[in-house]
């Protein structure tokens, strides 16, 4: 089970975020990508990618997705600091968003991940819970922008009881436990026909979900590659 504690580690030079108390036990260094990759250990692929990490509160957003941009070698982008302050003050009272209160920072996520990679990032990493499909598809908007992106979503999921306990154990951070319970009663699951979005039960250790993401997203990546071969 992943589990927080506090660390001293940082990540990129700075102190690590108080969203992320996940203890990372691999190095994502020693692990290579399959399939074609450009000098920069990005997959040379002909497309550009987002790679949105989303799920509930507790279900390690943060941590996979940093795993993942330093595996890959691409920027990542913690969707929780282009909240407004008037939204993280209502997280903090454990009262929840709306979907006005939304819209806007789904829009600036948006717009972020495509500055990334106009800026010649081969891909980008980017968290946000995206709990609902209307949200989802706010960034599935990005190809009419730039059409050769293409949008992935990692879907880390668990039970409301696994992750309400992860949440309980933060320390510092702004979003309480009943928060974990609103976003379960608000959160629609990924349908079959949502087919940009891979599944990751993340009830194991932090390494096995780690491994577990990387591997699936290499699958998509090797397979973009068969395609475009």
């Amino acid at each position: 089970m992943l589990s927080y504690n506090n660390r001293p580690t940082s990540v990129g030079g700075q102190p690590a975020s108080q969203s992320d108390h996940l203890s990372i036990t691999t190095s994502p260094s020693d692990t290579k990508l399959n399939g074609a990759t450009n000098g920069s250990n990005q997959p040379d692929t002909k497309h550009h990618h987002i790679w949105l990490v989303t799920g509930p509160a507790g279900c390690g957003k943060s941590t996979v997705a940093q795993y993942i941009a330093t595996a890959m070698n691409l920027p990542f982008i913690e969707g929780d600091s282009f909240h407004p302050s008037a939204n993280i003050g209502k997280m903090a009272k454990d009262i929840p968003l709306t979907d006005a209160d939304r819209w806007d920072w789904l829009t600036a996520l948006r717009d972020e991940s495509l500055h990334r990679l106009s800026s010649g990032s081969q891909g980008v990493v980017l968290t946000c819970s995206a709990l609902k499909r209307k949200y989802r598809d706010v960034i599935r908007v990005a190809p009419y922008y730039s059409h050769d992106v293409l949008v992935h979503f990692v879907y880390l999921h668990a039970s409301e009881k696994v992750l309400l306990q992860r949440v309980q154990a933060r320390k510092g951070h702004y979003m309480g436990a009943n928060m974990v319970h609103s976003q379960f009663d608000i959160l629609e699951e990924p349908g079959a026909d949502e087919t940009d979005v891979i599944s990751v039960d993340v009830t194991g250790t932090v390494a096995e979900v780690e491994a577990d993401t990387l591997a699936k997203i290499q699958q998509v990546v090797h397979l973009e590659l068969i395609q475009d071969s």
